[in-house]
């Protein structure tokens, strides 16, 4: 995500101490971008919504969702499926940031279409460098624009 691109990241994770350590870390790798976290599933299939369909220059940026699996409300499955099948937000990437490491889960998420699949490790200097890491690729990639 260069400077000539801005971009919103959609953070969503339930757990309050994963959301303070990924953002401290993105921004630690350089990331200046505006960050919106929810909490829950259905949270940030809201946010989606109202940001296709409100005509807001605030909102009228590229977004990329960072989604936990386990949350409640709408699971991170539920959430992925819904993006997945809108028209206006299929094309918005979405990196799957979870605990499990279950093969077939992974397969699950990359069939409901997310672009990437990344598992937080549980030790906490492994984790702090798997997100600064995660941010070092946001830094560099391109995502569409809105339709």
């Amino acid at each position: 995500m260069t400077t000539h691109q801005p971009i919103t990241i959609l953070l969503v994770e339930d757990d309050p101490g994963h959301a303070v350590l990924i953002e401290k870390n993105l921004r630690r790798s350089g990331i200046t971008q505006e960050i919106i976290t929810v909490n829950d599933g259905q949270s940030a299939v809201n946010v989606l919504l109202e940001r296709d369909s409100s005509q807001s220059e605030a909102h009228s940026d590229p977004v990329l969702i960072l989604l936990d699996l386990n949350l409640p409300v709408l699971d991170g499955y539920q959430v992925l499926k819904t993006i997945k099948q809108n028209e206006r937000s299929k094309r918005i990437p979405v990196i799957v940031l979870t605990t499990t490491d279950n093969p077939s889960e992974v397969t699950r998420c990359y069939e409901l279409g997310c672009n990437a699949y990344v598992t937080k490790p549980v030790e906490y200097e492994a984790f702090s460098k798997a997100i600064q890491n995660l941010g070092r690729l946001l830094s560099i990639i391109q995502v569409p624009n809105k339709a």
